[in-house]
């Protein structure tokens, strides 16, 4: 995909870039590059496949959701996807970032500050540790390749307000890792909304993301410490 596919794709997806985002992609695509070759953020690096499998991915929700002046965390953020890519797209976005890595952040703070992003913030701490410090905070929670959704649910869904949304961002096994845990959407307070399959463009990767509404308030029992999650996942 190149940088003109790019550009019509997104627009296909209700995001028309203007000149200074298509400068903040490509800036933030130099960042990646520069810094992966001290610290493992990616295996992909070609120009054409970053702007493919990384940008125009983490863009898909946006075909489900409108973004525009909410609040999102994303949780697992490692080298920056969904979460710089929406920032850009969606510049009245307020973000919080979420790894517990530090060096990870470290680089996207770099990231934000270079290209020029503003509200957004890095935290390097657990994700279950920021759910309890920020219940129900937030309008949308994103995580993209970080663990089975079994183990998402119960740190994410508590960080989201009622009516507000989980966008589970997977790959080829999305829908069995639904089958995992068809009992814990309710536990926690929530239902499916809504399953998007598809294809990336040029790559045919299959894609699938998995949109998690918040139907009433999480127990606060939950999220449990990681441990006891990863010991015993929701079902």
């Amino acid at each position: 995909m190149n940088l003109n596919e790019f550009i019509i794709k997104v627009r296909e997806l209700g995001i028309e870039l203007n000149e200074e985002q298509i400068n903040q992609f490509n800036l933030f695509y130099d960042l990646l590059i520069k810094y992966n070759k001290v610290m493992n953020l990616t295996g992909i690096t070609e120009y054409e496949e970053v702007l493919e499998k990384h940008f125009y991915d983490s863009l898909t929700a946006a075909k489900k959701v409108d973004f525009n002046n909410s609040t999102l965390v994303d949780i697992g953020a490692g080298a920056g996807f969904p979460c710089i890519p929406l920032k850009i797209a969606f510049p009245s976005l307020k973000i919080s970032v979420v790894d517990s890595l530090n060096k990870r952040m470290i680089f996207l703070q770099t990231v934000i500050d270079e290209i020029g992003l503003k509200n957004i913030y890095c935290y390097s701490m657990r994700g279950e540790d920021f759910a309890k410090l920020h219940r129900e905070e937030f309008d949308y929670v994103t995580a993209r390749a970080v663990a089975r959704l079994n183990i998402l649910n119960e740190i994410c869904l508590p960080l989201v307000k009622v009516n507000g949304m989980f966008i589970a961002m997977k790959g080829n096994d999305g829908l069995i890792e639904i089958d995992e845990c068809p009992n814990a959407f309710k536990k926690l307070g929530a239902k499916i909304e809504y399953i998007d399959e598809f294809y990336l463009p040029q790559e045919q990767s299959k894609r699938i993301n998995i949109f998690i509404k918040k139907e009433n308030k999480t127990n606060p029992i939950y999220p449990r410490e990681f441990s006891k999650i990863k010991k015993s996942p929701l079902k």
